[in-house]
This record gives C-alpha cells, structure tokens and sequence, in this order.
C-alpha cells in the first residue's frame, strides 16, 4: 500500500533506527538526540547555539529544549560570546569530555553493525542519497 511513499518508508526506518540508537546509548544515560547533539558540540566545542540548530537540521526551539536537558545532565555549559552578546556559545564540561571516546564507540558499532547488514558500499551509498534528499527537500 505505501511501497512508493516516502513519508511511510523513512519514518518506518526512523523509528527501527531510533530503536537501535536508544540501546547503544543507553549506558550513557543519553537519549540519541542528546547523544548526536553532545557529539557535535564535542567536535565543535564554541559553538554557537543557531549554528548547532543548523548543523543538526532541527529548528532553534528545538535546539534550545536539547541543549536544556543536556545542561541539567551536566554535560554542557551555555556563555555568552565575548564577540556578540546576542550570541550563545555551547561549551562541553569535563563530564562530557569524558564520554566523548564511548559516545563515538558506540556510534560506531552501531554503524557497524549496519554496514554488515546492508554491505558497506549498499550503507554508504543509502546514507548519501539520504542526505541529498535532505538537502534537495
């Protein structure tokens, strides 16, 4: 019934991912939206808030309510920029510092896993589509 509908098919396939994401981040006591947000801004530490909302594609509210719970976990500290007061810079804390290596560990196996499923060049050749329909949509 929905074997050509976009809609259906990705967020089917998100939430099998979300499934997975949540098991392998789990130990950390991160939901996967915390977890990719927290390795981004590992990655990226200053970062400014607009710009890791435009990083993960999620709007600004959305970025901000992230950024709540992963300050309340006490993983990430929000300052003001020193070059635009209007501006909000995220900083990780040691805490988060800490699990960086785990976070991208366990990312990896889950990727891994998937690789092994699909075959490397099906995996990569999906996630590039992906993101350029992303980009075109």
């Amino acid at each position: 019934m929905f074997e050509q509908c976009l809609y259906f098919n990705t967020t089917s396939l998100a939430r099998k991912l979300e499934r997975e994401w949540t098991i392998a981040f789990k130990p950390f006591g991160l939901t996967p939206s915390q977890a990719f947000m927290l390795r981004v801004i590992l990655e990226k530490p200053q970062s400014y808030q607009n710009a890791l909302a435009k990083e993960m594609n999620i709007t600004k509210p959305t970025a901000s309510r992230g950024l709540d719970g992963l300050e309340k976990l006490g993983l990430i500290e929000r300052r003001s920029s020193p070059d635009d007061a209007r501006e909000i810079e995220v900083h990780p804390t040691k805490k988060a510092k800490a699990m960086k290596d785990g976070l991208n560990a366990a990312s990896g196996e889950v990727t891994k896993k998937f690789k092994k499923l699909l075959g490397s060049d099906e995996f990569l050749d999906v996630v590039g589509k992906l993101r350029g329909i992303s980009e075109i949509l």
